[in-house]
This record gives C-alpha cells, sequence and structure tokens, in this order.
C-alpha cells in the first residue's frame, strides 16, 4: 500500500516537472522567434511606462533609505559622544564650582532628550522607510511572472493562428489552446485580462459546436 502511495507520488512529481520543462522550451522558443522577428510580441506601452516609474521609484527610495540609515547612526554617535562629553565635565568639574549641583540634573535631561529623539527616527523615518522599500520585492516578482504569461500568451498566440491557417483543421487541439489562452489572461494579481490595446481572448461556442477565437481592440 506504502509502495503504491510513493509510485504515485513519484509519477505526480514527474509530470509537474515534466511540464515546467515543457513549459520553459515554449517560452525560450517563443522568445527566440520574437528576436528574429518572426513572431509579433505583444506590448502594452502604458503598462510599460508603469513599470519604468516603479523601478525608478525603487532606485529613488534605496537611495533615500541609505541616506535616513546614514543620518540614524550619525544621531547614535552624536549620542554617544554627547555622553561621553558630559561624562568628562562632571569628572573635571570641581566641588566649588557654581552650578555643580545642576550639572547631574541637566547630564540626565539631554540623554532622555537624545534617547527620545533617536526613539522617533526609528519609528517615524527608519520603520517607515523599511516598509517602504520591503514593498518592491513582491511587486517586481508580480512583474517578473506578468512577463513570463505574457511569453505564454504570445506563444498560445501563434500556436492558435497556426493551427486555424493549417489545411486540416484539428478542432480537439484549438480548443485546448484556446482555454490555455484564456487562462493565461485570467491569471489573477497580473493584469494581462485588462491588457490597455491588447487583444483578449473570448471563446464562443458556434451552433456547429466549433470553437472560434474572437479577436478585441
Amino acid at each position: 500500500m506504502a509502495e503504491n502511495k510513493m509510485g504515485q507520488n513519484i509519477g505526480a512529481g514527474a509530470g509537474i516537472l515534466a511540464k515546467r520543462v515543457q513549459k520553459s522550451l515554449n517560452r525560450a522558443q517563443e522568445k527566440v522567434m520574437q528576436k528574429l522577428g518572426k513572431n509579433m510580441e505583444t506590448k502594452d506601452e502604458q503598462f510599460e511606462q508603469y513599470s519604468q516609474n516603479l523601478l525608478k521609484q525603487q532606485n529613488d527610495g534605496g537611495r533615500l533609505f541609505k541616506e535616513v540609515q546614514a543620518y540614524f547612526r550619525a544621531v547614535k554617535v552624536m549620542h554617544e559622544t554627547s555622553k561621553r562629553l558630559s561624562q568628562t565635565l562632571r569628572d573635571v568639574y570641581e566641588p566649588d564650582w557654581q552650578g555643580g549641583e545642576d550639572l547631574s540634573v541637566i547630564m540626565e535631561s539631554e540623554d532622555l532628550l537624545w534617547n527620545d529623539y533617536e526613539e522617533k527616527l526609528t519609528d517615524q523615518i527608519v520603520r517607515t522607510m523599511e516598509n517602504y522599500t520591503g514593498q518592491f520585492h513582491e511587486v517586481k516578482e508580480r512583474l517578473a511572472k506578468r512577463g513570463r504569461k505574457l511569453v505564454d500568451y504570445d506563444s498560445s498566440r501563434h500556436h492558435l493562428e497556426a493551427l486555424q491557417n493549417a489545411k486540416k483543421k484539428d478542432d480537439a487541439k484549438i480548443t485546448k489552446v484556446i482555454q490555455r489562452g484564456l487562462e493565461i489572461t485570467q491569471t489573477p494579481r497580473i493584469h494581462l485580462v485588462s491588457l490597455s490595446r491588447e487583444w483578449r481572448w473570448r471563446v464562443t461556442l458556434q451552433k456547429t459546436g466549433r470553437c472560434s477565437l474572437m479577436w478585441k481592440t
């Protein structure tokens, strides 16, 4: 029983691996054909502009965060320097000098002010910048996924065109490719369904039972 289950798991894993390999090969082939100018590449200029803006925003945010961190380190150094200066004043202050009894109070108050300043910098600036810059990794992963899905979209589209232009129509293959294209455009959170000025696939069943593809601009 355990051996059968293990065999099923191995078979399922091999199937998943084979699909991933085939998908990678299809993407690589599609990219080569696009670079050679033999296949048309789907473009979304508005989305590309957004991507460039995001990259600029990430670079600017990274630069700003770097300077914020440097400033925060400098504040901590100033705090430590201030404490050493105060301690030196306490060491050299003669008992008969005026104001000696107030020196400890002044030093404690100054230390409290520095601590309060550091806490506010941490809460209001450093952590805010950490949260801000930390979002870019996830967004870039989604952009990369969108890019891969866009290649899959083009690959399926060109595959469909070849099947439709073939002398002998294969309805089963055409239907499979159409469904694959629909799955790609409906992938959540990567904004393929609402591509500006790009084609969206819609499947309609004709009365004869054949599947047709409608291009919408």
